[in-house]
């Protein structure tokens, strides 16, 4: 048995010791990559280089702004000005976080940035209105997914400049056949969403009352309820990760009801400073430009945001650095430095030497698919799209369409990056509630393990014709 197969072995032993009580992945993963190390002969530096400095910086910055924002009130009132715009209406609200997601994206913003972006904002409407976290995570991440393939997106400059590059020869409305090829398969899976959502309870139907308030319910404020099995959803102060049933109604008959929602406790924050929230939101929407707008690391933005906040306001810096999901930065460092000795070993090349088989040029292009989609499980999705990339001339020779072709291997790649193992995961349980963290990360590597399976599959269905 090679290392890099022991490497395998060793990783699925380590998910499978999640499902024993108080066993630390991140730990794990840590004192796996040195033992592994030490077998291979990797010395304990390298093995610490893999260590993904840059996703450190990242967490840390942008969950230290928003623990600013968080405490005096500023993301609050962000939260209560996006349920006006969407008129207090539950479903609109859900679809706010895939909004921004694919403007961002579309725009140019690296999926990363736009991911530090919409987490906080589709968490924090999961946390007030009794949403499913997954469901929303899911639907904020889908958002970004959909505008990557446009003609300003990494995605989509980094598929034309490899098509030209590799001879591959693309019509001239390549880059608009990548825009809505991208934006149809985000649409789809947001559907799917809405509707799962809809019909098990994780976005209740109905609409909350709108007021001017920094919180929308208050005392005696109503919910529309269209109709019997749909749930209330209840102020912040309240959150649940699952959804419950819905309150009695405070009237009977047919028709529109509506359910009495108590009034939210009061904020456990500090009185807000005058200016404070004007203050906070100008350095979040700096972070924002200068992230988008000139390619800035928008991890190192966000501290120096925060720094300035806490100096400005005098604000504890207890009250920040303890907000830091550091157990989300332990799991997600421990385990992409077991993957990047993984990787260094050559366990994902013999992943995919495994899915190699012989066939037509389609089938050809659907264990491409999947050779994408399990590396990018794992991996950098873009890094792992490059990669592949130069296996596809040979199948256009052959007859597949270059556009669909590019299209079936890029979905493949970025469909399976909502899972826990990467940087994607470590954002979104940094903005998830620290109370459904534990179950977020069981759901988001189910969601991912599946979607190995069925996203490559669909993708080839989808796009290979075009």
């Amino acid at each position: 048995m090679t290392v890099a197969t022991l490497s395998i072995i060793v990783l699925a032993a380590l998910l499978a010791a999640t499902l024993i009580p108080g066993f630390d992945l991140g730990l794990g993963a840590l004192a796996a990559a040195f033992i592994l190390g030490l077998a291979a002969g990797v010395p304990a530096n390298d093995v610490t280089g893999f260590f993904p400095a840059d996703f450190f910086v990242l967490i840390v910055g942008v969950t230290a702004l928003f623990a600013v924002a968080q405490r005096n009130g500023t993301l609050d009132w962000l939260l209560d000005l996006l349920l006006r715009l969407a008129g207090g209406r539950l479903v609109l609200i859900s679809l706010v976080p895939f909004a921004i997601g694919a403007v961002l994206t579309a725009a140019g913003t690296l999926p990363a940035a736009a991911t530090a972006i919409v987490s906080p904002i589709a968490l924090g409407f999961a946390a007030r209105y009794r949403t499913s976290p997954l469901i929303a995570a899911v639907l904020g991440v889908t958002g970004i997914i959909s505008g990557l393939l446009s003609p300003l997106a990494v995605y989509g400059v980094t598929a034309r400049e490899l098509s030209t590059k590799l001879g591959i020869g693309l019509p001239g409305s390549g880059p608009v056949a990548f825009l809505a090829g991208g934006l149809l398969a985000g649409l789809v899976v947001c559907a799917g969403l809405l509707v799962v959502g809809l019909w098990s309870g994780g976005i209740p139907r109905g609409r909350v009352a709108v007021s001017a308030t920094a919180h929308p319910a208050g005392p005696g404020a109503t919910v529309q309820d269209p109709g019997p099995g749909t749930a209330a959803p209840e102020p912040a102060g309240t959150a649940s990760p699952e959804p419950e049933p819905e309150p009695e109604p405070a009237s009977g008959g047919g028709g529109t009801r509506t359910a009495t929602v108590a009034a939210p406790p009061a904020p456990a924050t500090p009185q807000t400073r005058p200016g404070a929230r004007g203050f906070t939101l100008l350095c979040m929407l700096a972070v924002v430009a200068l992230s988008v707008g000139f390619d800035m690391n928008v991890g190192y933005l966000g501290l120096t945001a925060a720094l300035v906040l806490q100096l400005v306001f005098r604000l504890p810096v207890d009250a920040i650095v303890s907000r830091i999901p550091w157990n989300v930065v332990l799991l997600i460092g421990g385990l992409l430095t077991y993957v990047g000795l993984m990787q260094h070993l050559g366990a994902f090349k013999q992943i995919s030497d495994l899915l190699t088989i012989e066939g037509s040029p389609l089938l050809s292009l659907l264990v491409l698919c999947y050779i994408a989609g399990v590396t990018s499980f794992a991996a950098s999705s873009i890094a792992v799209f490059a990669t592949v990339m130069p296996l596809l001339p040979p199948l256009v020779a052959a007859g597949v369409s270059p556009v669909g072709g590019v299209l079936a291997l890029a979905l493949a790649s970025v469909l399976v990056d909502i899972n826990p193992l990467g940087i994607t995961g470590g954002l979104i349980l940094g903005a998830a509630e620290p109370s459904v963290r534990p179950r977020l990360f069981r759901q988001l590597l189910t969601y991912g393990l599946v979607s190995i399976v069925v996203a490559p599959l669909l993708a080839w269905l989808a796009f290979a014709w075009w």
